[in-house]
């Protein structure tokens, strides 16, 4: 028997999750994994390297908590937000029984997750504005343990209809976990559910600190949850997920000063993403142009797909979106520095419009 044939079936058959550093490409402008533009500085102050780290890191939780506004029992630490994905399907759903909901167009890592453990994925396809098909997924829910939101959501940016999302709540109470991923709530803070926790006992919060906090490399996100959920979710973490390096760093990222500092690169995101926004609309190939709440914008492109390798061979990598459902002729483009985004605009004035060419 080979290797190959020793592994698991769901394993084998399985398509790994195509994130920006997977596909590579030779850039010097990277805008297609929803990153900060530029390094932000932290000096390591631990020096105990020869000491397991503790595994659930109290500065850590207690400024997150404090940050959120939430109690510290709310909330757990992890690997990236993806890892709270992870432990919510290996606490919650059986494999070969229980299923998870979710609603494309969306992020990737949902059905990933879920396929790697097991578990049945069930999708009802977003509809007009890519909101909930509320009407479809009670007619999905029996024998779904976890249900998945991203608001706003990625790849499209919109937030979804906080009035729907509280139906979704109650058609889901006693039956399943709804997860809300606010991975880029930091650009639209208004519209965060964190402050719906004490409503609804099976609502789940997912916060990282990839993207306003400038911190993707350092792989650590949060899971807010009443503390039911976060001690079920602490059975099955590993007991040392965060190395001590990483928890120095994140402690110190929200600290009053750090979070002032994440709230001012926001602020400077915003500023470029209109920029961005009103280049793209002079622009003879930009089709569309999608509302976001985040720090990325959608648009549909003239020849998307000829575009998008004409910018990756002049080193300005963006995000294909052409797979995903609904988005036919759709890339995503992280927003970055002024003179990034400045790039990407005369980049695709120099690509042929509609009339031009014939649409891909």
């Amino acid at each position: 028997m080979s290797i190959e044939e020793l592994a698991r079936e769901n394993v084998r058959n399985l398509t790994p999750y195509q994130s920006a550093r997977r596909l590579g490409g030779n850039g010097d402008v990277w805008l297609n994994a929803n990153e900060y533009p530029q390094a932000v500085e932290f000096q390591l102050t631990a020096q105990t390297l020869n000491r397991y780290p503790e595994c659930q890191p109290k500065l850590v939780i207690e400024r997150y908590a404090q940050y959120a506004g939430v109690k510290p029992e709310q909330v757990l630490v992890s690997r990236g937000a993806d890892e709270g994905i992870e432990l919510l399907i290996r606490a919650f759903c059986e494999p070969g029984r229980d299923a998870v909901l979710y609603c494309p167009p969306t992020y990737g890592m949902y059905s990933v997750s879920a396929e790697t453990i097991g578990v049945e994925c069930r999708t009802v396809q977003a509809i007009d504005g890519w909101q909930l098909d509320l009407a479809a997924i009670a007619e999905q829910l029996d024998g779904v343990k976890v249900i998945f939101v991203c608001s706003p959501n990625n790849p499209t940016g919109q937030l979804i209809n906080p009035q729907d999302l509280r139906t979704l709540l109650e058609m889901a109470r006693g039956k399943a976990i709804v997860v809300a991923d606010e991975a880029y709530i930091e650009f639209c803070p208004q519209a965060t559910l964190a402050g719906w926790l004490g409503d609804y006992p099976h609502l789940v919060v997912l916060r990282t600190l990839s993207k306003a906090f400038a911190l993707a490399g350092l792989r650590c996100g949060f899971t807010l949850a009443n503390e039911d959920v976060i001690n079920l979710l602490l059975k099955v973490i590993a007991p040392y997920p965060l190395s001590t390096p990483v928890a120095d760093i994140a402690a110190q990222a929200l600290s009053p000063q750090g979070i002032t500092a994440m709230r001012e690169r926001v602020a400077q995101v915003l500023v470029n993403r209109q920029f961005l926004i009103a280049g793209l609309r002079e622009t003879p190939c930009v089709e569309a142009i999608f509302d976001s709440e985040t720090n990325y914008v959608l648009a549909r492109i003239t020849a998307s797909s000829a575009v998008f390798k004409s910018l990756w061979d002049q080193g300005i990598i963006l995000r294909d979106q052409n797979r995903q459902p609904t988005l036919s002729g759709c890339l995503r483009i992280t927003v970055g520095t002024r003179e990034e985004c400045q790039r990407v605009i005369d980049a695709l004035r120099d690509q042929p419009g509609l009339a031009a060419t014939e649409r891909v």
